[in-house]
Order: C-alpha cells, then structure tokens, then sequence
C-alpha cells in the first residue's frame, strides 16, 4: 500500500485536514476466497469497490439512509454512544473514528467532551475508505466551532490495513466505529488493526446494527427492514439498490455474543455474553454497542 499523502487544499479549507490514501483494492484473503455483499457471495477483492458504490450513491443522503433503517432513532443512538464511553470524562483524548466520513461520532464526541468537561484538547482523526463520505464530513465541520482547529482531521484509509507510518502502533486512548464495520470484507482484519493502533488499557467500542431477539419485534423489524425501507430508497434517494444492501448487510452481520468472541479473539478484554455486559442493547438489539479494552 502507498503511504498516505496530504491534499492540498484552498487555504480557507486548510484546518480541517483531508487525507487521502490511495491505494490498490485487492483482496484481504488467498485467491479465490468469498464474502458476503449483503445476500450475494462476491469475491473478497470485490467487495471493496461494491460497497463504495453504495457509499457513493448515498454519500449526501447518509443520514436519510439511517433515519430510514433506524426509523430515525439512530441520532439517539449515537448520543448514547458517546454517552456511555464519556470522552473527556478522565482528560483529553486522542480519537480515531473510522468509517466516520461524516462526521457524526466526532462531532460528538469534541461537543461532548467541551459541555461537560471544558475540554478542548481531545483530538479525533476521522478515518473513511469512501471520498465522498468525507467531503461530506468536511463540509459539515466546516460550519462548526473545531474547523481550523488541530483538533479534528479526515483520513481516507482502508480500516482493515491503516498505513502503520500514519496510524502508529499504541497510539490511541479510543478507537470508534459507527454502523460501519459490517460493510468491511475482513471483520476480524479490522479489530486487528484497532488492537493495534489503541494504547493499552484503551477502549474499542463498535455501534452497529444487530439480532433482534423478541419474535414479535423481529418479525414486525424484518416486515419494515424488508418492504419499507427499500421503498424508501426508491423514493426518497431514487436509489433501491443500495438500500435493499443495507437491510441484507444488517442480517448477515454475526450475532451479538459472534461478535463479542471476536472482538475477545483479537485480544480485548469484554464483559460477559449478556445484555450489559460485553455488549449494550438498544430497542430490543436492533443495534448494539460493543466495548472492549486493549489488554
């Protein structure tokens, strides 16, 4: 992979720094290994390019694509995200947030950290595989109080492969990622890389969606997953396709105590296999918050 090299922008656009890693889309695995595209097997080295088309076509719709999966909850989500890890809580942090091009994590995490700690130290580099979502994200800080600021910068890289010059072992206090790890070709590669970039004793902690375990909820969640949101696709962002790939995404993503083992097998430490222990339930496990700390 080629290192990362800096953009030059237009010096009004200069603060927020927008990173870019171009690199070859090749596969994460021997030739001739499969993975999931939502319900399509696909060759792992074309997954890649499959789900930046997604995220192309959707870019400047990204929040009507979660208001639609999430019935519109998934700011509340969020909020309890950074509610719950509490940056700033213990001193300034150093954050990297992936599959974070718009910016939503680290704005909350920088709002939450300055209400109620006064600090303006904690850092969030902002790291997305997809130009699109972070031209999103960059437009979207520049209306906020951190543009020209050291304190938050955009990174195109692949999460499964972070350039170790840029992303340095041991690194990082707090590794997030938001609704997006399931969209990776290589789960495991991914947390292997957060295990490596975190310091010890730092926290990964993974928002996504997950299984719903109450039959009622999950048939009346499957019926609108199924009908609803693809239509909503259609006529909201003129765009089924990509829709009907999240809804399937979300059903092949593993189930919460799968992902909780993996996270263990990369080496973290969690909670037990329970609601409120290696993971959080929100509505019923139609998403989940998953912890777990560098040991």
């Amino acid at each position: 992979m080629q290192a990362t090299r800096s953009i030059r922008l237009p010096r009004k656009l200069s603060a927020c720094r927008l990173i870019h890693n171009h690199h070859i889309l090749r596969s994460s695995g021997p030739a001739g290994r499969t993975t999931s595209f939502g319900f399509r097997t696909v060759p792992e080295e074309s997954k890649e390019s499959l789900v930046k088309g997604v995220f192309d076509s959707v870019a400047s719709k990204y929040d009507l694509m979660n208001d639609a999966s999430s019935l519109g909850v998934h700011r509340l989500w969020k909020d309890s995200f950074v509610d719950t890890l509490k940056p700033g809580r213990k001193g300034p942090l150093r954050c990297i947030d992936v599959a974070g091009g718009t910016g939503d994590i680290a704005l909350r995490i920088l709002d939450h950290a300055r209400e109620n700690y006064a600090d303006r130290e904690t850092t969030v580099d902002i790291v997305d595989i997809n130009a699109q979502m972070l031209k999103e994200g960059f437009m979207r800080f520049k209306k906020t109080m951190y543009h020209n600021t050291p304190q938050v910068s955009f990174h195109e890289a692949n999460a499964q492969e972070l350039t170790a010059s840029q992303f340095k072992n041991d690194s990082y206090d707090l590794y997030t990622i938001a609704f997006g790890i399931r969209n990776c070709t290589s789960v495991p590669a991914v947390l292997s890389e957060a295990y490596r970039v975190l310091k010890p004793g730092a926290t990964f902690a993974c928002l996504e969606f997950s299984k719903v375990n109450n039959p009622l909820l999950s048939t009346l969640y499957d019926q609108y997953s199924f009908t609803v949101i693809p239509l909503l696709g259609t006529i909201l962002a003129g765009d089924r396709n990509s829709y009907q790939y999240l809804v399937e995404s979300i059903r092949k993503f593993p189930s919460q105590p799968d992902f909780a083992q993996m996270i263990r097998d990369a080496g973290f430490s969690t909670g037990g296999d329970f609601d409120g222990g290696a993971w959080t339930e929100l509505w019923g496990g139609i998403a989940s918050i998953h912890t777990g700390v560098k040991i």
